[in-house]
């Protein structure tokens, strides 16, 4: 059985790469993932573009896994040689736009989630949410469907990990900053020039440190990304803008380093949050799934990438095939042995606390 999910699964991959889904716009791919579910005569909910199904004999009394990936992608950079809407198969590799993040993610675990599907001695109840609107963070994705969702006591986040175990991830804090000053025309003397009061606040972000450090994800990370500032060369601008991309540890809420960069910078600089929600997420290495893993040889590790993790409040583990570096990059692939590794080992790490 596994190996005939394992091909249906391939097939669906080919599938949902030549249907376009942007975040958003995911109605294509989320009309397979409901066609998956009608073959396999598995009752499931759609709200927007987010489908989900329980096993076949839920036990309310039971906790329940939630088995989770996305199915959007960004969209193709310039750089592409291949047709990002081809899916084909070389050398191995199965190329196309979502086909290592995290399509290969996203139909292992639904290969995982039918092959347990009908099994009625489990521990657990198994959840699995093919969900929409990952990449842009968006409101009507994983974060939408949660309230739906029964007992949750742990998940499993499907992104590219070369099938190790991502116990916890960095959190992500954005971050607009107003340097203010005293707008002047360039012939005249200034000294409270925007731009000029601005070297100071970048060289705090590029050398404070954060104390607490972590075991798995090591030093809050903070980035000068963006800087904009004046429209005419003979006028010193009132103001000059940064985005700051931070990356979080699991020693720190969002909240938490935002109060910190307020007590540092309020007399220089205006510092408004995009957003607080995109916390840091872990699960403790002691854990069943987690223990499960290293018995199979599998390794853990931090990972600076953001997630949908992110959303949820219960320990998650990310855990997927295909590998992060290639991830929203050029003629983007999987390899087919991935796939089929991936799916076995997805089953072997839940059967070892089912």
């Amino acid at each position: 059985m596994i190996t005939k999910l394992t091909q249906q699964a391939i097939q669906l991959l080919h599938q949902l790469i030549e249907t376009p889904s942007f975040s958003s716009e995911e109605d294509g791919t989320a009309m397979l993932i409901e066609n998956w579910f009608i073959k396999n005569e598995i009752p499931f909910t759609r709200e927007n573009n987010n489908i989900w199904a329980y096993n076949k004999y839920f036990d309310a009394s039971k906790q329940t896994i939630l088995l989770n990936s996305h199915h959007d992608t960004v969209k193709p950079n310039g750089n592409y040689t291949n047709d990002p809407f081809k899916a084909f198969v070389e050398d191995g590799k199965l190329f196309g736009l979502g086909s290592n993040d995290a399509g290969g993610c996203l139909v292992s675990l639904i290969a995982t989630f039918t092959y347990l599907y009908t099994r009625p001695d489990l521990k657990y109840n198994i959840v699995i949410v093919a969900s929409a609107e990952e990449e842009s963070s968006g409101t009507l994705g994983l974060k939408s469907v949660l309230k739906h969702l029964k007992n949750v006591e742990f998940g499993i986040i499907g992104e590219p990990t070369l099938m190790q175990l991502a116990i916890a991830e960095k959190g992500l804090l954005v971050l607009d900053v107003s340097v203010k000053g005293t707008a002047s025309h360039a012939a005249h003397p200034n000294e409270d020039n925007a731009i000029y009061n601005t070297i100071k606040v970048i060289q705090w972000f590029k050398t404070y440190q954060f104390e607490k450090s972590s075991s798995t994800l090591g030093n809050v990370k903070m980035t000068v990304t963006q800087i904009n500032a004046g429209k005419q060369h003979n006028v010193v601008p009132a103001s000059c803008n940064l985005v700051i991309d931070i990356r979080v540890n699991d020693k720190y809420t969002n909240k938490e380093i935002l109060e910190v960069i307020d007590n540092e910078l309020s007399q220089y600089a205006e510092v408004k949050p995009r957003s607080l929600h995109l916390g840091s997420s872990s699960i403790p290495i002691d854990h069943p799934i987690v223990q499960s893993g290293i018995a199979l040889g599998r390794n853990t590790y931090g990972s600076p990438t953001l997630s949908d993790q992110s959303v949820l409040s219960c320990p998650s583990l990310k855990l997927g095939p295909g590998d992060s570096t290639r991830s929203h990059s050029a003629n983007e692939f999987i390899y087919i042995e991935e796939i089929e590794k991936g799916i076995a080992l997805y089953i072997k790490i839940l059967e070892g606390i089912l």
